[in-house]
């Protein structure tokens, strides 16, 4: 599949403690046209957003020093990206975790391992259609 060009520019932050996980996601993302800045933790996460100021987040739940629970809180509570979609990342599919994010403000929830379409239609969702009506 060639590059999707509704896709090209758009910014997009992974933060997860696996490689695998932040590798997968940057090379399908990369493949589609976006740009993708990784962290490892919550804490690296923090400034790659300030810095990037992405379009959208992927967050794990479950990683060591800050988890993607206090990650998304932390964001959200920043005016300048309150409506900044974050979609949290696990490989539970439970439904406690589920309403735990929405409790912190995150827009969206995907069960890793995840497939490329489910990322693109996800970033479509909450970036391509929403800058669409907007623009």
């Amino acid at each position: 599949m060639s590059t999707d060009t509704s896709f090209a520019g758009i910014k997009v932050v992974v933060i997860d403690d696996s490689k695998t996980i932040r590798r997968t996601a940057e090379t399908l993302l990369k493949k589609a046209g976006c740009e993708v800045i990784t962290a490892t933790d919550g804490f690296e996460s923090l400034s790659r957003v300030m810095e990037a100021k992405p379009d959208i987040i992927f967050v794990d739940i479950m990683m060591p020093r800050l988890d993607g629970y206090q990650t998304c809180a932390l964001i959200k509570n920043n005016p300048a990206f309150k409506k900044m979609p974050i979609v949290m990342l696990s490989s539970k599919d439970g439904l406690f975790e589920r309403a735990r994010g929405r409790i912190v403000g995150a827009e969206h929830y995907m069960t890793k391992p995840f497939t490329r379409e489910e990322l693109l239609n996800t970033i479509k969702a909450y970036v391509v259609d929403i800058k669409k009506a907007a623009g």
